[in-house]
């Protein structure tokens, strides 16, 4: 770097503000303020300091340091947030893994994310996680913390042997502190690292367009291993100072005393949860005045007043906007610039879009090509991938794999995916990841996975299947347990067909646009449907 005029070279922790630091300024900042809510728990911005220093010097005792991996095998809690924020003041990364997870996917995770402390919970997961440790063996060398209980070897126990005190580390904004696993490339996932400047430029912009700030009271019921709850609007929320109510999962009836006791002004709900909210309170008559309807706004009227933010009134909680993990949430939203002719919206103030053809050139507005990005919302990459790290970021541009458009007016427009993906719920399902566990049963030959409208969930899961020669007799629910012990329960199929061979392409690939034509298939992310992107 250049020295500035006069030859002085300033001190560079000066121009630097990590997530860490965002916890030690809300501590002088919101003294009074309650930062976490969950169950019990409450804690308040001065005590969340104190208690992410005490979990820094423990960590840092037992050998976490620059770089260095945490895993959380467990559903929802305010520790994420305690661990997101120690994690930030000695420059390690968390990685929240996905509890639903089958033990061999448990399993992948822990191998291929290493970690140093591998935090864990017992109730509902703990089978799993048994099953996990029992095929890794005993030469990972993590040391494991069971998060609910209480004496040695817990959690709690842990943090309160480290010190209180600052650990005063410089550290990056530009290292990894969010590390996200996401649905697979080429059949396996892959942890995507958000920096502590791609969640400071998020919680930002997002904050902007949803109107979030101190006095805001995020109901965080979404899972705490996807982007979107992050996003709308736990880091918002988190870096604005106000306060994040946390479920460790979702039950309705259990979530609307909370709604009204914490008078949440915001909530991540998906649609049958809001349907389920609105009839329950019919009879409950609790008082949500003071929430906003955000998501689905429509679902709640009559209940709630409409959100009136930026967001809203732009349809951003109707699916007008695109984005993935890998660009931290939407990049693309109908809340940049207004309403236009493309169904996604147009790029943040952190962002920067073009649609690229495969030599890298632009495309002329009209012309579909991929979506690629680049600013502070991209992240660093996939942990130990680099080999598709090369391919996604040729250009100087992150590659996005999915198609869009520019249109006249400038607007974006999401086309789909150029890697085939289903959408279950809020879930993205890869089809080659449920391919490669069918098509490790010993009687199958091959199989191709298609998508099948569902009005609820968007898609189903269906299975096309083709049996070796001299295979026993297999039946379809063979094949759905086959795959339930191995991937994660909502990627299984519901339906099975079996065939004699797959149509083929003239390249010789799977023929999906055939096997969607013969079996119903649809649906797929895309167009007008909730949430484009991923």
């Amino acid at each position: 770097m250049l020295n500035p005029p006069g030859g002085n070279t300033p001190d560079p922790r000066a121009r630097r503000l990590t997530f860490g630091d965002v916890v030690r300024e809300h501590r002088r900042s919101y003294p009074d303020r309650v930062a976490l809510v969950d169950g019990d728990v409450r804690l308040t911005w001065p005590q969340l300091d104190e208690r992410t220093n005490r979990l820094a010097h423990a960590l840092t005792d037992a050998g976490v340091g620059r770089g260095d991996r945490v895993l959380w095998l467990g559903q929802n809690s305010f520790r994420v947030w305690e661990l997101l924020g120690a994690a930030a003041k000695i420059g390690a990364m968390v990685c929240p893994g996905y509890w639903r997870w089958a033990a061999p996917e448990m399993a992948f995770a822990v191998e291929d994310f290493g970690p140093r402390v591998v935090i864990w919970q017992d109730e509902e997961i703990g089978d799993t996680v048994s099953k996990a440790r029992a095929e890794l063996g005993d030469e990972h060398g993590a040391l494991w913390l069971r998060h609910d209980t209480e004496g040695p070897g817990s959690y709690e126990a842990f943090l309160a042997s480290g010190s209180p005190e600052d650990p005063a580390v410089d550290v990056d904004p530009d290292v990894a502190l969010l590390v996200i696993y996401t649905a697979a490339i080429s059949g396996r996932q892959s942890g995507s690292m958000l920096s502590h400047r791609n969640l400071l430029a998020m919680g930002a912009s997002a904050a902007w367009m949803g109107d979030i700030g101190a006095e805001t009271a995020f109901l965080g019921a979404g899972p705490m291993f996807h982007i979107g709850n992050y996003q709308f609007w736990g880091v918002p929320a988190f870096v604005h100072g106000g306060k994040n109510v946390i479920v460790r999962r979702v039950v309705a009836e259990e979530l609307l005393p909370l709604l009204a006791g914490e008078r949440c002004t915001h909530a991540y709900l998906m649609p049958p949860t809001i349907a389920q909210l609105v009839a329950l309170n019919r009879e409950a008559g609790h008082d949500l005045s003071h929430l906003r309807a955000s998501v689905a706004a429509p679902l709640w009227q009559g209940t709630v007043p409409t959100d009136a933010s930026r967001f809203t009134r732009n349809g951003g909680g109707e699916g007008r906007g695109y984005g993935q993990t890998e660009v931290t949430g939407f990049a693309v939203t109908g809340a940049y610039g207004g309403s236009g002719a493309g169904n996604a919206g147009r790029p943040g103030p952190f962002t920067a879009v073009r649609v690229l053809d495969g030599t890298g050139a632009e495309c002329p507005a009209g012309v579909a090509g991929e979506i690629c990005v680049r600013g502070d919302l991209v992240h660093l990459g996939y942990w130990n991938r680099p080999e598709i790290n090369a391919e996604r970021f040729r250009f100087g541009w992150w590659h996005t794999t999915d198609l869009g458009r520019r249109e006249s007016d400038g607007t974006i427009s999401f086309l789909g995916t150029t890697t085939r993906m289903l959408k279950s719920a809020a879930e993205n399902i890869f089809p080659a990841e449920v391919e490669n566990c069918i098509e490790s049963h010993a009687a199958v030959k091959e199989a191709a996975v298609i998508g099948v409208p569902n009005q609820r969930w968007a898609q189903d899961v269906k299975a096309v299947v083709v049996l070796h020669a001299d295979a026993d007799a297999v039946t379809a629910q063979d094949i759905v347990e086959h795959c339930r012990t191995r991937i994660a329960s909502y990627k299984k199929p519901k339906t099975v067909e079996f065939v004699d061979a797959l149509p083929r392409t003239k390249d010789h690939a799977k023929d999906y646009e055939a096997l969607d034509s013969r079996f119903g298939g649809g649906g797929y992310p895309g167009g007008d449907t909730l949430g484009a992107g991923r």
